[in-house]
């Protein structure tokens, strides 16, 4: 086989492959992310009653350790899928393309940060001598705040996520060799995650109301993983 023709192979194949990989790592990242935040914080975390929180937290210390453990994992998945998604899109429009890798090098490092507030909560929660010097309700309202933070630094997080989105479902929608539809769910993923941050920044008391944008979001980026493995 040509050297020539063994290039224009790999030229032919190579962006099915990376469809490929960015559609599994997409996947891994859901997956991951849905049970962290349905199957341990919130099993975990009660409502109206920080110490019934704080000892959920104590008693599952192993399975707190592991969830934040897999959402390092699924950050390392999320700048890998970053790679991957500027490498396809970048033939349709090199500089957005570009924008959206930067919108995402914002978003990491802020995630990133917001996982040090759910080891606060489980440090809050223990029984290290240097915690002796705090009255027991002090702790457990300490370790609620720290959740509270850690929810706003997502929250900014998906700011940033959210725009990227936008740029993405753009891209998508006129790259002519992803399905329109991808595009358009996107795009409605990237909006519904503005929704809900700005809701928590500006109207905190409604936040809890807007789940079903979040129901959105989630359908859209599963549009994409799950299409990635129809790019022609």
């Amino acid at each position: 086989m040509s050297a020539a023709l063994m290039t224009e192979r790999i030229t032919e194949t190579s962006p099915r492959v990376y469809a490929r990989i960015g559609g599994v790592l997409y996947l891994i990242i859901i997956v991951i992310g849905f049970c962290s935040q349905f199957f341990v914080r919130d099993k975990l975390a009660v409502s109206g009653d920080v110490t019934a929180t704080a000892n959920n937290i104590k008693a599952s210390e192993s399975l707190w350790r592991i969830s934040i453990a897999g959402e390092l994992i699924l950050l390392v998945c999320s700048v890998s899928l970053t790679l991957i998604l500027y490498v396809l899109l970048r033939p349709v429009n090199k500089n957005l393309a570009l924008l959206a890798v930067f919108f995402n090098i914002v978003e990491f490092p802020i995630e990133a940060v917001s996982k040090l507030f759910l080891f606060a909560a489980l440090f809050l929660s223990g029984n290290a001598d240097y915690l002796k010097a705090f009255e027991p309700h002090q702790l457990h309202a300490l370790a609620n705040i720290s959740l509270k933070l850690h929810d706003y630094g997502f929250g900014i997080d998906l700011v940033f996520f959210g725009f990227a989105c936008l740029v993405y479902g753009y891209l998508l929608f006129r790259s002519g060799y992803f399905p329109k539809t991808l595009g358009i769910s996107m795009a409605i993923a990237g909006l519904s995650y503005l929704t809900n941050s700005f809701t928590l920044i500006l109207a905190p008391a409604y936040s809890g109301r807007i789940f079903v944008v979040l129901v959105l979001a989630l359908i859209g980026e599963l549009s994409l993983a799950c299409g990635s493995w129809s790019k022609a």
